[in-house]
């Protein structure tokens, strides 16, 4: 995997798909994309729960951003970089099941886009993930 990519490409790109990931979710919770095709469809925008969901996905989102950051831009040390590079491999395995979530999804828009953009962010998490 090392020969593919390298850690300091792959963090970027995932920074890059993160942040684009966050303002999705922003863009969602104002209104200017419909709802109808998150969460296999089943969240109605008109009920509470799509807030709830969205916020929780966006700080879940922003702290990825946050552990990414921190792995590429190595501003600590010691016990805090163990902690950091376990953060990865949590994104790394919350993005595969995000995968297979997408996969099950009974939104055609949600199994075709959101797949892919999630596989692709756990390969370049899991390339982050081996970097020591």
């Amino acid at each position: 995997m090392k020969k593919i990519i390298s850690a300091d490409l792959a963090g970027k790109i995932l920074l890059g798909m993160l942040v684009l990931l966050s303002i999705f979710h922003v863009l969602i919770l104002v209104g200017v994309i419909p709802s109808d095709f998150i969460w296999g469809g089943q969240i109605d925008g008109a009920n509470g729960n799509l807030y709830t969901l969205e916020i929780i996905s966006l700080v879940v989102t922003l702290a990825f951003i946050i552990i990414v950051y921190l792995k590429i831009n190595p501003l600590i040390s010691g016990r805090f970089k163990k902690i950091i590079n376990i953060g990865v491999w949590v994104i790394f395995a919350y993005m595969l099941l995000n995968t297979l979530g997408n996969l099950a999804s009974g939104v055609t828009i949600e199994k075709l886009i959101f797949t892919p953009v999630s596989l692709l962010i756990a390969f370049f998490s899991l390339r982050l993930a081996v970097e020591k």
